[in-house]
C-alpha cells in the first residue's frame, strides 16, 4: 500500500487582486485579511454572515489498493487532484435504498470511496461538472469520516460547489427539500434509515436525482456495473473541511458550504401547512403532545419546529439529541423499538397525541391516547382530509399511490374521491416518476413512510404536522372544557366511511439468506401452478401472481416484486425479502383483510387476522424453510 502527500503553495502575486475582489464585495467591505507563502485567511467580517474560508496548505495521506503510487492528474482551477490506484471489491450492489452494510465493511479501505467514485463514473458528465451537489445525513457512526471522502472525490471529479448540513446532519427530506429549493444537480444520503447505528451496525449511502427523488434503476445499475472495473478513484488534494461551523470554505474554484439543515426545511413547511392552525391545537392546556426523535436525525428539527415555531412545550421532546448510536436503540417508529413511547401513550393518563420518527427522519408512527394509527390507514386518512386540513392541497390531490404490500384502504379513498390511483412497487423512487409527471399528490407505504409532492421522499415530520393539522381542524371550534376530538376518533369515523382494512405484517429479520431464497422460490413455483378457484382452507382464490409493475410515466418494468395469493373476499397473502437491511435476509409477511360491518371495527387485529396469518405461514413453510417460530416484529 502507497501513501503520499502533496502541500500547495498559492502565488502571492494573486493575493493583493484576491482580496481586493473580496472586499469590494458590499458585504465584505470590512473584511480583514492575513496573508503569508503557505495561505491565506480571512481574520473577520461581518457577524451576521457566514464566515469565508479559503484554504490552501495541507498535508493528506492517500491509501492505494496496489503497490503503485498515487498520480496527478488533471487539475479543476486552483486544486491537484490525484489518481488512487484502485481495485473492484465485491458486494456494491445497491438496493432499493442505495447501499447498506455494516460500518467494518464501509472502513475497508477504498471500500467508500470505489462507489462515490463508480457513482461520478455513472452520471453524465453534465450532471455534475461545476455543479452544485447537497450532503446530509442521519448523524450516525462514521457520517463525518466518510462526509470528507465524499467532498474531496467531489471536488476531484470537477464538482463545484457542495451544500452541507452542520455536521454532516440533514435529514432524508430536508437533502431533497434543499436539492429543489437550491436547484440543486444532486445530493448524497448518508444513512440507513432505521437501522442501528454505531461501530458494530449499520451505515449507508444513496444519491437522490435534481428533483429529489432516489436515482433511477437506470443509474444505480450503472453504479453497480462500474464498481465491477473501477481502477481510479479521483480524489482532490485539499484538507478535511471543518463542518461544524456554518459558512463557505473554498479550495480554487470549488466551495464547501456548511448551512443550518433545518432552515430550508422549515420554510417549506410553513409553506405546506398552516401553523397558526396548529399552534392553536398545540398550546391548549387540555391538549398533550409529545414527539420522541429515537435520539436520531430528527432530534434536530423537532425543538425549531414544533416548539419554538408551534408553541409545544420542551418536554414534550423525548429523545431529542441526536447520537452517533441513536442511544444504543434501534431507531425504527413501531411498536416494538419505540416502545418507550408506546409505554406512555398506552399508559395511565397518556398524551392526546403521539408521534415518533426514524433514523433519518423519512418514516413516521402515530398513536393516540392508547390508540395505534396503522401506516395504511394514515395515508388513507391524510389523503381523505387534505383538501379541507392542509392548505397545500386546497384544490385537491392530483392522485393517491401506494405501495404494492400497504393495504387497501387508500384505494377506497381514491374511488370515493375520483382521483387517479397508482399501485407501485416498494421504492419512493416509483413515486417520485409520478409526481414529476403531475400525476400524484399524496402517497405511502405500510413501512412507516408517508409522504406528499412537496418533495420526492417520504417525510415523517411531515406526517406528523398533518395528523397535527387533521387534529387541529376538526377542534377548532373547540371552547376550553369541550370535549376534544381525538386521534381515535378520527380514524373510527373514517372506518366508518370507508370499512376497515385490518392489515399486520410479520417481519423476521436476519434471516439466513439461502433458506429465506428457497422459500421465496419455493412460492414462486406454487403461483406458476395455480390458477382462480382454488381452495385455500376457507379462501378461495382470485388470483396469484409475483407482482410486476410497469411505470406508466417511463415505461420501465419492475419485476419479482413481491408473491401475493389474492382472495375473493379481497383478503391478501404477500411475501417479499427486504432490501433494507445489511445482514442475512429480512421475510416480510403481509396480511390483510376488508371489513365493512362497523360493528366488527373494534376487533383486535390480530385477531380478525389469525385464520389468514396461520395460513400465510402453512402456505410458505416458512419454519421449515427459516427455521424461526415468531417473527422478530409484528407490526
Amino acid at each position: 500500500m502507497a501513501s503520499c502527500s502533496y502541500s500547495l503553495k498559492p502565488n502571492n502575486m494573486l493575493l493583493p487582486s484576491f482580496c481586493s475582489s473580496f472586499k469590494s464585495r458590499p458585504f465584505l467591505s470590512n473584511a480583514i485579511f492575513s496573508s503569508s507563502s503557505s495561505s491565506l485567511s480571512l481574520l473577520s467580517c461581518s457577524p451576521r454572515l457566514p464566515l469565508i474560508r479559503t484554504s490552501h496548505a495541507h498535508s493528506l495521506s492517500i491509501k492505494a489498493s496496489s503497490s503503485s503510487s498515487s498520480t496527478a492528474i488533471a487539475d479543476p482551477e486552483g486544486i491537484k487532484v490525484n489518481s488512487v490506484p484502485t481495485k473492484p471489491i465485491e458486494g456494491q450492489k445497491t438496493g432499493t435504498s442505495g447501499l447498506r452494510k455494516k460500518v467494518k465493511v464501509f472502513k475497508q479501505e477504498n471500500y467508500l470511496a470505489n462507489w462515490i467514485q463508480a457513482l461520478f463514473n455513472s452520471l453524465p458528465p453534465e450532471d455534475y461538472k461545476n455543479g452544485h451537489l447537497v450532503l446530509g445525513g442521519d448523524g450516525r457512526y462514521f457520517n463525518k469520516e466518510a462526509a470528507q471522502i465524499i467532498i474531496k472525490i467531489a471536488a476531484g471529479n470537477g464538482v463545484g460547489k457542495i451544500m452541507v448540513g452542520r455536521d454532516g446532519i440533514m435529514s432524508t427530506p430536508a437533502v431533497s427539500a434543499v436539492i429543489r429549493k437550491q436547484k440543486a444537480n444532486g445530493g448524497f444520503i448518508m444513512s440507513a434509515s432505521h437501522n442501528p447505528g454505531g461501530p458494530e451496525y449499520d451505515w449507508g449511502i444513496k444519491f437522490n436525482y435534481s428533483s429529489g427523488q432516489p436515482a433511477p434503476e437506470s443509474i444505480t445499475d450503472k453504479i453497480y456495473g462500474n464498481t465491477l472495473s473501477i481502477s481510479e478513484i479521483k480524489m482532490a488534494d485539499i484538507p478535511d473541511v471543518d463542518l461544524s461551523s456554518l459558512g463557505v470554505t473554498n479550495f480554487g474554484n470549488f466551495s464547501v458550504e456548511v448551512v443550518d439543515p433545518v432552515s430550508d426545511y422549515l420554510e417549506l413547511m410553513e409553506n405546506v401547512f398552516d401553523f397558526p392552525l396548529i399552534r392553536s391545537l398545540l398550546s391548549r392546556s387540555d391538549f398533550r403532545f409529545v414527539f420522541d426523535a429515537m435520539h436520531a436525525v430528527t432530534g434536530a428539527y423537532a425543538k425549531p419546529i414544533f416548539v419554538e415555531k408551534l408553541g409545544a412545550k420542551p418536554d414534550s421532546i423525548l429523545n431529542g439529541v441526536p447520537l452517533e448510536d441513536f442511544g444504543h436503540g434501534h431507531p425504527d417508529p413501531n411498536l416494538t423499538y419505540a416502545r418507550d413511547l408506546v409505554a406512555i401513550m398506552y399508559g395511565e393518563n397518556g398524551p392526546d397525541f403521539g408521534a415518533a420518527s426514524d433514523g433519518d427522519g423519512d418514516r413516521n408512527m402515530i398513536l393516540g391516547k392508547g390508540f395505534f394509527v396503522t401506516p395504511s390507514d394514515s395515508v388513507a386518512i391524510i389523503a381523505a382530509n387534505a383538501q379541507e386540513a392542509i392548505p397545500y392541497f386546497k384544490s385537491g390531490p392530483k392522485g393517491l399511490a401506494r405501495s404494492m404490500p400497504t393495504s387497501g384502504a387508500l384505494d377506497r379513498v381514491a374511488e370515493k374521491l375520483k382521483l387517479p390511483f397508482f399501485e407501485v412497487p416498494t421504492g419512493w423512487k416509483f413515486f417520485g416518476n409520478l409526481m414529476d409527471a403531475g400525476k400524484l399528490s399524496v402517497c405511502g407505504e405500510e413501512s412507516f413512510g408517508t409522504g406528499s409532492d412537496h418533495i420526492r421522499e417520504k417525510d415523517g415530520i411531515w406526517a406528523v404536522l398533518a395528523w397535527l393539522s387533521i387534529v387541529a381542524h376538526r377542534n377548532k371550534d373547540k371552547k376550553p372544557g369541550d370535549k376534544l376530538i381525538s386521534v381515535s376518533d378520527v380514524v373510527k369515523a373514517h372506518w366508518a366511511t370507508y370499512g376497515r382494512n385490518f392489515f399486520s405484517r410479520y417481519d423476521y429479520e436476519e434471516c439466513e439468506s439461502e433458506g429465506a431464497n428457497k422459500m421465496i422460490g419455493y412460492l414462486r413455483d406454487l403461483v406458476s401452478k395455480s390458477k382462480a378457484g382454488d381452495k385455500y382452507g376457507n379462501y378461495v382464490l382470485q388470483f396469484a401472481d409475483d407482482f410486476a409493475y410497469t411505470d406508466p410515466v417511463d415505461g420501465s418494468v419492475a419485476s419479482k416484486q413481491g408473491v401475493r395469493f389474492v382472495f375473493t373476499d379481497g383478503s391478501r397473502i404477500i411475501f417479499r425479502l427486504s432490501g433494507t437491511g445489511s445482514a442475512g435476509a429480512t421475510v416480510r409477511i403481509y396480511i390483510e383483510q376488508f371489513e365493512p360491518d362497523v360493528s366488527k371495527h373494534e376487533m383486535d387485529a390480530q385477531s380478525a387476522l389469525k385464520p389468514l396469518i396461520d395460513l400465510a405461514l402453512s402456505v410458505s413453510k416458512l419454519r421449515d424453510f427459516t427455521g424461526r417460530e415468531k417473527p422478530t416484529v409484528i407490526t
